[in-house]
């Protein structure tokens, strides 16, 4: 194997972890176990919703036209027939200059098209004084006018909100179709490589990577699986490697992808599978590997926290998306630079910013520091062929 990268463009990488998404399956859940799940299906109205017209406001259930010109100084006078009672259905209907008391959410009787509401009417024994022409429809919610019979409630491909699962509730649901959470193996290598919980010797590290990887998958929708620490050993990242392949959906290596001596990661991949690309025109995470083992996608991502990161932001996010059937939606907003960014054509430059009072401040730091990953608020991407951004331009963030 050639130890020099060929680089490709960001959005050929993009375009290749596309190509290799592996098909993840759908399932049934309660809508009480779906919170967060993607749908994977148009889930459609089974009747009419609300199902009958009801009044959204406390007041009388009249006929519009029996309103018509009252106002304060002449209001319509109309004859109290009763009261409509929650979960019950009318107990007569209105006929003219008639009305009956109903409750916000109370069933609309036969004859009423509107309701006159309390504020604006006056109970005098068995009569009441309408000072406010209401118009036909007025507060009142129709029996189809939130969903119709057969209509798209939710659709497909849409992440399940708390409200969405109130929603699929009332619209009788009790099931829905959704993707299959797609479980992602996560293996960390390298002879520096400790455990979190063990005491630092000179030139050691702790697994940053691992963490970092499954908080990033688990926020996606996906199920993070960890693998351990490997040692630089081929024959064992071989190993682990087809036990991860054959339980996940998707197998992330951190560390092991320069290109020296020790780029094991892209040997392994291509001994049990195929390299379809090394090498990535983007700073930071340059000697990124995208393969696959049978249908299983293996990423090689770069052993620094700090490059990795960018790496799941600007690659493998779009790979975990098209796994879990949910769009590719980051928050980006727009604010002006607080400081000139540099950068060298030929790649696109994923550069740290800490936002405040709309201004973009660039986080620079030497190679290494993990600071810069917490003191900012996401990244500016420059372009490959733009040589940078100067003090005072508007550029687009996408935020963390």
């Amino acid at each position: 194997m050639s130890l020099f990268l060929e680089v490709v463009p960001v959005a050929r990488a993009v375009e290749t972890v596309r190509s290799i998404v592996p098909a993840i399956g759908d399932e049934m859940v309660p809508i009480g176990d779906a919170l967060h799940r993607v749908l994977a299906e148009d889930v459609r109205a089974g009747g009419d919703l609300p199902g009958f017209d009801r009044s959204v406001v406390d007041g009388y259930a009249v006929r519009a036209s029996d309103t018509t010109g009252s106002s304060e100084s002449m209001p319509a006078m109309l004859v109290l027939e009763g009261r409509i009672e929650m979960g019950q259905a009318p107990a007569g209907s209105v006929g003219p200059d008639r009305c009956w008391y109903i409750p916000t959410g109370g069933v609309m009787p036969p004859g009423a098209d509107a309701v006159a509401m309390v504020e604006y009417a006056e109970r005098a024994g068995d009569e009441v004084l309408v000072h406010r022409a209401v118009a036909p429809g007025e507060n009142v919610l129709g029996c189809d006018e939130d969903f119709a019979a057969g209509s798209v409630v939710l659709p497909s491909g849409r992440r399940l909100s708390p409200q969405d699962l109130g929603v699929l509730a009332a619209a009788g649901v009790a099931e829905v179709p959704v993707r299959r959470v797609p479980k992602i193996g996560i293996i960390s290598t390298g002879n520096e490589v400790v455990p979190v919980e063990a005491a630092l010797a000179p030139g050691r590290v702790r697994d940053a990577n691992s963490y970092l990887c499954a908080g990033f998958v688990r926020e996606q929708g996906c199920e993070p699986r960890r693998y351990g620490i490997v040692r630089d050993s081929p024959e064992l990242l071989r190993q682990v490697l087809e036990g991860a392949v054959a339980s996940c959906d998707c197998v992330l290596i951190s560390g092991g992808s320069s290109k020296d001596v020790r780029d094991m990661s892209a040997g392994v991949i291509g001994d049990l599978g195929e390299v379809l690309v090394h090498g990535i025109a983007i700073a930071p995470g340059k000697p990124t590997i995208i393969g696959r083992v049978g249908t299983t996608p293996v990423i090689g991502l770069p052993g620094h926290p700090g490059s990795a990161f960018i790496v799941l932001v600007a690659v493998v996010r779009h790979l975990l998306a098209a796994m879990s059937g949910a769009p590719v939606s980051p928050c980006r907003v727009r604010a002006r630079l607080a400081a000139n960014i540099p950068s060298a054509k030929g790649r696109e430059d994923y550069v740290r910013v800490h936002l405040e009072d709309g201004a973009a401040t660039p986080v620079f730091g030497k190679s290494g520091l993990l600071n810069t990953l917490v003191q900012s608020d996401g990244i500016v991407v420059v372009p490959a062929g733009c040589e940078g951004f100067e003090t005072g331009e508007e550029v687009e963030v996408v935020l963390w």
